[in-house]
Formats: structure tokens, C-alpha cells, sequence
């Protein structure tokens, strides 16, 4: 399996929201804790690791202070441990509803309250002791069964989801994350949502929803049976079997979704390397060989294209381009130069990629004209959860307009046209640019959006005005951005 990055497994961060809706927040000032927040910010979010001895014990790290949670004896609690003592050690004890209560290990007591009056000190499990898990990180990501060492995936022809692909390739290996009544769905790429049965179901019912539990650092999906997902059979279908515990058959990783694109060039045929090792310009349909994994350095800009058949576009002699490079270098790096609906890109050589008469592709251009114009689409978000600085884009309640500061997400819809994107939200309304900069998302009619994919896991969307959008002090989606930086790039 390749590495350079390929497949990383997501830190998984969360907040935990008490029986009133505030968060768990932990504050710099004398490293006291409180639960007084509505909405989950950088103060809210927690990183949960296993003690480091032998037992069952877990520990609390702030993931804004990077101290632990601890409970004395007496019920004072605090995020001020640098290093986790015994009064730092709880157990997790998941309830039917899906919520967790803590409990002191060494004292016993349970952790709960409101506002800041919290302590460790209750003897009996009241609805103050109970806190929902709501994840921190981007809700999209790859599903790797820790037991079969396979990536899940939406099986069409079968109607089900299933652990069997060595790797994570295509839109089908999109799982998204949609939070629903304190517990978690798995929603597949054409939006419909897991049953615990193996069935796909287009509402999230009941049984659709799971309690999640964390061992070892690894997820768990518990039904409202008390059972646990997991691959069955052969094709390792995903659906709930018949342990009551989760083994190492029950547990999961979240991995980072990296973009997958595909290039059309100026002669209008797929970018491919289903002939060879050349990449070429001579395909008219979209498969596997036609679709690149692309990765964006964080500090150069600069981005990699990874192939199907496993090697890096890679600059070669006479400026030819092959997928053939194994690992991550000078000459696989390519920088993107945002040309409206069009990409153009210049390798390390300091030439552009252009197409041949032949329809391979070189960089030994010095000028941008039509044959060094690639049109590049998107293809693993069909739907789509935006998240800025600030917080998750949401619909307004009550209103047309777009909210970029909400603990929790809408998802949206994505279509593709001509180098040009198109939002879809709550209803099938598109989004659209109104007066003043306002973004709404009733239209009857679409408009056309451009993505500027410009670091790594964030991009830049541009509206037909030529500004971008951005959130901001108003919590509001606005498009009256100069620049791709900033409060103007949103995680996807």
C-alpha cells in the first residue's frame, strides 16, 4: 500500500456537550473548566488516549491547552496536568442513548454539572452526568476496517456498503459522517444512509443511527441493538454482527479523503494512463485510469498527481510526463495556475504542461495558450460540508442566507459544468449571489461557482462577481473576498 502520506489516519478530535447544550470548554486562565459554550470551538475540542498502563482507564487532553482533565478526591476538577497523573484517569462508560458518562477511576465519583459548577463528586447518574460525543474533525473521510485491512465502499450492483478495496479509489469510497439525535450516520456517496441490517435506506432511521465508542484509538459503531458494524462474509458487507463487545473485528479507521480529479485537455479527451506509463490526453470516458489522487504541499502550494496504477507524475528527460515515480520529489511537483474555469501547470523545469499533437503530455511550454489549459474536476464530493475558521456552513434558520460559524453542517449537493461548479442545498434551491456580496441558497436556477483548490485539504470558491467567499465577524457567507486566503478557504 502506498505511503508519502497516501493514507493518514485522522486524529480524532471531539467536543462533549452537556445535558443543557453547552460544551465542555477548557480556559487558559487558571486552567479551570466550565461548560458555558454553545457552539464547538478550538477551547471545546479533546483528544481522548488510552492510559498508559494496562487497564481500561482513558485520559482527556485538552487539544487547545494540551493538558489533561483531572477530578481530586474532594471533586475539583481542572485541564492544568502537563503530564497525566492518577487524578487524571477516568473510565468511559457509553449509555443506551448513545451519551457517555465519566467516571474518576480512582475515586469513583461521576463528572458532570453545568455552567461552572462542574465537579466530579456525584455518586448517582443524573442527566447532569451525561455528555454527547460530537466530532470535531471534517466529517468526510475513508473507512478502513482495522481487522481486514480494506477500505469500505458503496457496491452499487449489490446495494450495500462493503470492507473489500485495497485502496480508497474513486467517488464510491466517499463515506460522510452526519450527526442525527446524539448519535452518528453513515451516509454513502449518493446520499443514502447505513442500516445496521446492511441496507441502504434513504431517511435516518432508528436503526440507521450508531453510539460511537473509541478503543485504542480506533472507532466503533454501536446499533440500537447493542451490536457492532463490522465486514461479514466473503465480500465483508458492512452491518451489524453479533458481538456485544467490540474485538478487533468491530474497529475502524477514519483516513483523511484526499481530492481525486480528473483532467480533460484542450483536444476534450480524459488525462490517462490506461496505455502505459506516458501520461496522455486520449480517452473519452472516466474510469480509474483517468482519475488522480491530488495532494497539496502545505508549504510550497505545489501539488502531486497519483495514479490508479500506483506511481506520482513525475517530470522525465525531454520534459515528458510518467506516472512511474514511487516517491515524493522535486520533479513530481507541479504548481496550479488558476486561469478561470481552466488549470494550467507549470513543472519543475519551469515549464508548462501541454498537450502533443500526439496527446501526451510535456512541460516544454513557456507561455499559457490552449493546448496548456486543463479543465479539472472534482469527482470524489459529490456531496459536499464546508467548513471555515469560524465553524461548518449551515443553513439560516428561518432565512435564504448561509451561516459559517455553526458547530453543526448541512450537506450539500455538487454538480459539474464546463470548469464550473454548482451548490445545491436543503429543498434542491442553488446557491446564489445576491446584492451587496450576500450569498442565498434558494435559487431556481444554478450558478456557477469556480473551485481553486489551494492548500492542502482547503479551497478557494470564486463567484461570477470574481470575488471570493469567505465567512467572517457576521457569521454570514458572503462573497466580497479579494483573495484566496484566510477566512476564504474552507475545508472540504
Amino acid at each position: 500500500m502506498p505511503t508519502n502520506g497516501l493514507h493518514q489516519v485522522l486524529k480524532i478530535q471531539f467536543g462533549l456537550i452537556n445535558d443543557t447544550g453547552r460544551y465542555l470548554t477548557a480556559e487558559s486562565f487558571g486552567f479551570k473548566v466550565n461548560a458555558s459554550a454553545p457552539s464547538l470551538k478550538r477551547k471545546q475540542m479533546w483528544v481522548l488516549e488510552p492510559d498508559p498502563g494496562e487497564g481500561t482507564a482513558v485520559l482527556f487532553r485538552s487539544s487547545h491547552l494540551g493538558r489533561y482533565l483531572s477530578a481530586e478526591e474532594g471533586g475539583r476538577v481542572a485541564c492544568e496536568a502537563e503530564r497525566p497523573g492518577r487524578d487524571c484517569r477516568f473510565l468511559l462508560l457509553p449509555q443506551p442513548d448513545g451519551r457517555w458518562v465519566l467516571q474518576s477511576e480512582p475515586h469513583g465519583r461521576f463528572f458532570g454539572g453545568t455552567e461552572d459548577q462542574l465537579s466530579c463528586f456525584a455518586t448517582a447518574i443524573t442527566p447532569a452526568e451525561l455528555w454527547t460525543v460530537h466530532l470535531a474533525i471534517h466529517p468526510q473521510a475513508h473507512l478502513l476496517s482495522v481487522s481486514r485491512r480494506r477500505y469500505a465502499h458503496l457496491c452499487p450492483q449489490e446495494d450495500e456498503i462493503a470492507a473489500d478495496s485495497n485502496t480508497p479509489w474513486g467517488v464510491d469510497a466517499l463515506i460522510t459522517l452526519i450527526f442525527q439525535n446524539r448519535q452518528y450516520c453513515l451516509k454513502s456517496c449518493d446520499s443514502r444512509y447505513l442500516r445496521s441490517d446492511g441496507r441502504l435506506v434513504w431517511e435516518p432511521e432508528a436503526r440507521a443511527r450508531y453510539t460511537l465508542e473509541f478503543k485504542a484509538g480506533k472507532l466503533a459503531f454501536k446499533d440500537c441493538d447493542g451490536r457492532y458494524l463490522a465486514p461479514v462474509g466473503p465480500a465483508g458487507t458492512l452491518r451489524a454482527g453479533r458481538n456485544t463487545r467490540p474485538g478487533k473485528d468491530e474497529l475502524f479507521d477514519l483516513e483523511e479523503s484526499h481530492p481525486q480529479v480528473v483532467l480533460v485537455a484542450a483536444n476534450h479527451r480524459y488525462v490517462s494512463v490506461r496505455q502505459g506509463v506516458n501520461v496522455s490526453a486520449n480517452q473519452d470516458e472516466e474510469l480509474d485510469h483517468e482519475t488522480f489522487l491530488m495532494q497539496i504541499d502545505q508549504e510550497t502550494k505545489k501539488c502531486t498527481f497519483y495514479s490508479s496504477t500506483g506511481g506520482y507524475w513525475t517530470l522525465v528527460t525531454h520534459g515528458g510526463i510518467q506516472a512511474t515515480a514511487t516517491q515524493v520529489s522535486e520533479n513530481t511537483m507541479f504548481e496550479m495556475e488558476w486561469r478561470g474555469r481552466r488549470v494550467a501547470l507549470k513543472a519543475s523545469n519551469g515549464r508548462y504542461v501541454c498537450m502533443k499533437k500526439n496527446g501526451q503530455l510535456a512541460a516544454i511550454s513557456d507561455f499559457v495558450g490552449e493546448d496548456e489549459e486543463f479543465t479539472l474536476k472534482l469527482i470524489n464530493r459529490p456531496i459536499l460540508v464546508l467548513r471555515g475558521l469560524d465553524g461548518f456552513v449551515c443553513h439560516r434558520r428561518g432565512s435564504n442566507q448561509l451561516d459559517t460559524n455553526r458547530s453543526v453542517y448541512d450537506v450539500f449537493h455538487l454538480s459539474f459544468s464546463d470548469g464550473a461548479y454548482q451548490i445545491r442545498g436543503r429543498g434542491g434551491g442553488f446557491w446564489h449571489t445576491g446584492s451587496h456580496g450576500s450569498v442565498c441558497s434558494d435559487g431556481q436556477r444554478a450558478e456557477d461557482f469556480l473551485f481553486e483548490f489551494r492548500e492542502r485539504g482547503r479551497l478557494a470558491i470564486r463567484a461570477r462577481s470574481g470575488k471570493y467567499l469567505r465567512g467572517g465577524a457576521s457569521g454570514l457567507l458572503r462573497a466580497d473576498a479579494d483573495a484566496p486566503a484566510g477566512v476564504a478557504l474552507w475545508e472540504y
